[in-house]
């Protein structure tokens, strides 16, 4: 066997042994690397499998809704309440060369009422606990003498309290107050991808950054790399991601929904529309139209990454 010889349906960094730091592996191993290794679009459909939890949604959607009862009104307003009886199929026409997925957030439309961050945790089994996180939710609030103030409390997940945590703000008088969710910012230029010693992060043909777990040593480099904090590493808990803890872990944009033609599961369940996801490349999308007018910009572009999540709103005056 040529360890030179690329691995069927693997990017570039797992075929080319120098794009990693990582020694060489001996034939017998890379026998059973090869062994291991299945494509994305074989993955996709078994990750779809745990599909978004029903009863939890309910609860949440019930208490937001108000006046408006029963399943079947959900279900039209929050489509990602519908229970699927088959497991569909990976797109078969699905070209990702031909994407430019982008993802764009209006800041002024944003509720905070975290329904985009228990979508995220439920539909990709990440843990519970508040400081580990795909997506999470941040108020930020400028009070009457000019100072300004950021708090997440439990990253969003359950709204927001009506006075901000942030104990410096306390007693302040608020001028101007907006949500701003946080994401994977999945940039065109990523650091993660660059520093990662052993090719565990890794860029799609169709531009989205993954991890994958059995490469993944756990060692943190990415974490530390990331400018936008949306990297962590997954703990030991009833639910992570993969079912692997002590790997390095983010917002995928759901890669599993994506390639079936679906939507993210926080674009999805979002009451307002505040996230929108599209193929840029499509000219009659609502994203597309979108950056055509120059609307939405990203944060902190100083950065040099070039994100390819943009936001509207304040957000943009802020940045």
């Amino acid at each position: 066997m040529n360890a030179n010889e690329p691995i069927p349906g693997l990017p570039e960094p797992y075929s080319n042994p120098e794009a990693t730091m990582a020694p060489a592996p001996d034939l017998s191993e890379l026998a059973a690397l090869r062994a291991g290794y299945v494509r994305l679009d074989e993955i996709a459909p078994a990750i779809q499998a745990a599909s978004v939890s029903r009863r939890r949604f309910l609860g949440f959607g019930l208490a937001l809704v108000g006046g408006l009862a029963g399943t079947a009104v959900l279900t039209r307003l929050f489509p990602v309440f519908s229970e699927l009886d088959e497991i569909p199929k990976v797109v078969p026409t699905y070209d990702p060369t031909a994407k430019k997925w982008t993802f764009v957030i209006d800041t002024a439309s944003c509720i905070g009422c975290g329904l985009c961050v228990d979508a995220c945790k439920t539909e990709n089994h990440v843990t519970r606990e508040p400081e580990f996180t795909r997506t999470w939710v941040e108020r930020h609030t400028t009070t009457a003498d000019g100072a300004r103030f950021v708090d997440s409390p439990d990253a969003g997940i359950d709204g927001f309290p009506a006075v901000a945590t942030a104990v410096a703000a306390s007693g302040k008088k608020v001028a101007s107050a907006y949500f701003e969710p946080r994401l994977c910012m999945q940039c065109e230029t990523s650091p993660c991808t660059q520093v990662c010693p052993v090719g565990a992060t890794y860029q799609t043909p169709d531009g989205v950054i993954l991890v994958d777990p059995r490469r993944c040593i756990g060692c943190g480099y990415c974490v530390e790399a990331c400018p936008y904090g949306a990297r962590y590493l997954a703990p030991a808990a009833d639910s992570a991601p993969s079912d692997t803890p002590g790997i390095a872990d983010k917002c995928t944009w759901c890669y599993q929904r994506i390639s079936q033609g679906r939507r993210p599961a926080c674009v999805e369940v979002c009451p307002v529309g505040a996230r929108k996801f599209g193929d840029a490349n499509d000219p009659n999308s609502e994203v597309a139209a979108i950056v055509r007018n120059g609307r939405a910009k990203p944060l902190h572009p100083e950065y040099g990454t070039k994100p390819r999540v943009l936001y509207m709103g304040p957000s943009v005056q802020e940045a």
